[in-house]
């Protein structure tokens, strides 16, 4: 059971584009979290669990593929992936918990067959812990202080996926330096169907609407980071800020296409996000999708050595197993502030190249805590003078 003031969030009214969606590998791991402890402490087999999602506004129902004791100690629940209409490589693959009880009085994560292993720094989680990212965690703890009622209890938790070391090749967990298997991911709990044709569309409605009004300022944003950032430092209506996800190209198309048609100018245009997307455009790259193009540390990496920054800087940088890990490493290095805001500033221009309806475009870039990394606030007004 969940609390009672929860609503359900039901997959089966479909996404603004029309298109159905899914469930993360996290909520399939709560899931079967929470079905193996209803078994291992109530010996109840369950066909369908109650999950709580990171919003705690809404539960999820997800349906037990099976469920079964492994020993007096032990029980394992399996869940099926299933990614609606935005299918991943994960998509039809088999997440299994198997829930033990300790005697540490703690909840423990454990990586079983098929989930990989954090070996490189610059993850969501510790070099040598399971790669269970921090979301996906809290809603399996949710889900046994729901199912045992005893917050001194201790449970390890294996979290696997059936043929989850060969999915695994055909994603960046290599090169992210996770071995053995697949990332346990999701932060909401929901897959949205974004990474299709169908999707594309809706931006340019999206879009349309940011700029309705005669608004003059609007913010494009690849996904969550940089939210905050938009609707308090910027003071932006949600109607004006546009998640994009991988389109940057497309939604910058439907901008300039939308203002030649209403025959007038957009004084600022805002592109908020991580550097891990947006620096992919100094290579040339508008769709921002890991499928499509490589990761971006090579850019920051050459940039720096542009600016100055010694050679052995550099290379580290151009090493690093993620764009993330390279902002890790630039902490406290005196200039890195003046290289991030240089790379918002060639970003800027290239941007403003593809969309001359546009007066001027500012780009913020932001760590995934959702620090801001180069400028933290407007360099060309204040908020307070801004007209939306």
């Amino acid at each position: 059971m969940v609390r009672t003031e929860l609503k359900e969030f039901d997959l089966s009214v479909l996404a603004p584009n029309g298109l159905r969606r899914g469930r993360t590998t996290g909520s399939c791991a709560a899931a079967a979290v929470k079905a193996g402890l209803y078994l291992l402490l109530h010996g109840e087999r369950q066909a369908q669990v109650q999950i709580i999602l990171p919003d705690e506004a809404c539960y999820l129902t997800v349906p037990i593929q099976d469920s079964r004791r492994l020993d007096e100690q032990t029980a394992r629940a399996e869940v099926l992936k299933d990614g609606g209409d935005d299918p991943d490589n994960t998509h039809g693959a088999t997440i299994f918990a198997e829930v033990r009880r300790n005697d540490k009085g703690e909840i423990r994560f454990f990586a079983g067959d098929g989930v990989g292993t954090a070996t490189q720094p610059g993850l969501r989680v510790a070099v040598g812990e399971p790669a269970i990212n921090p979301t996906p965690r809290w809603m399996m703890r949710q889900a046994v202080a729901e199912v045992s009622g005893n917050k001194d209890q201790g449970f390890d938790l294996t979290i696997g996926c059936i043929n989850g070391e060969k999915i695994a090749k055909k994603t960046f967990n290599p090169k992210l330096g996770i071995v053995g298997g697949i990332s346990i991911l999701g932060t909401s709990g929901i897959v949205e169907p974004l990474s299709l044709a169908s999707w594309i569309a809706s931006i340019e409605v999206y879009v349309r609407v940011a700029l309705g009004n005669d608004a003059n300022s609007i913010a494009l944003l690849p996904g969550k980071i940089g939210r905050a950032y938009a609707k308090e430092i910027l003071g932006l209506p949600e109607q004006r800020s546009v998640q994009i996800a991988n389109f940057l190209g497309d939604a910058l198309d439907f901008v300039q296409q939308a203002l030649t048609e209403q025959q007038r100018h957009l004084d600022v245009l805002w592109l908020l996000g991580h550097p891990g997307k947006l620096a992919k455009v100094l290579d040339g790259v508008w769709d921002t999708h890991s499928s499509r193009s490589d990761m971006a540390m090579n850019v920051v990496a050459r940039i720096a050595a542009e600016r100055g920054f010694n050679s052995l800087l550099a290379q580290e940088l151009e090493q690093a197993n993620t764009v993330e890990a390279a902002i890790q490493r630039l902490t406290n290095e005196p200039g890195s502030q003046a290289l991030w805001i240089d790379i918002e500033q060639r970003i800027a221009a290239l941007v403003q190249a593809r969309v001359p309806a546009v007066k001027k475009v500012e780009v913020r870039l932001f760590n995934l805590q959702g620090d801001a990394l180069g400028t933290s606030f407007p360099r060309s007004r204040s908020c307070e003078s801004i007209r939306f």
